[in-house]
């Protein structure tokens, strides 16, 4: 008959020295995972705008303005009322639906805008007004030189 070994299997040391090791690793990772975060949610709002600029560019094309900021962002989805009125609205729309920004706001829209047609801006991860870092503005402004 076979002997059953019954030293197979770790000990509680050896369990205790894998934690502590993988403990390591998440406290060195962890930090550059998170801090990346808010980088990347910075990234999906300039990209995003960018596709809302896009939008605002062809509607502008078929309709000979942008939308006004009482029309607003809402204009690239469903057909507006009121001034201007849009002279040829793609029945198919622009836009699929308008987007939030990452942090689950709505992004800004003013037209005409301070340095240009319009503005369209996110006030980041606090909501609010100016703020640094993640926390800062972020703006897509249209600029007739570019």
């Amino acid at each position: 008959m076979k002997q059953l070994n019954r030293n197979a299997g770790f000990t509680l040391i050896e369990i205790m020295v894998v934690m502590v090791i993988l403990g390591l690793l998440v406290a060195i990772v962890a930090p550059n995972i998170l801090g990346r975060s808010d980088q990347a949610r910075v990234t999906v709002a300039q990209t995003q705008m960018s596709n809302i600029a896009n939008a605002l560019d062809l509607y502008r094309l078929d309709n000979g303005s942008y939308p006004s900021t009482q029309q607003g962002l809402q204009a690239l989805v469903t057909k507006p009322s009121g001034s201007p009125e849009p002279k040829n609205w793609n029945p198919d729309g622009y836009l699929k639906s308008v987007p939030e920004d990452p942090w689950g706001n709505e992004y800004q829209y003013i037209s005409p805008g301070v340095n240009g047609p319009y503005d369209l801006f996110s006030y980041g991860s606090d909501g609010r007004e100016g703020g640094e870092g993640d926390a800062a503005d972020i703006s897509v402004r249209d600029n007739p030189d570019k």
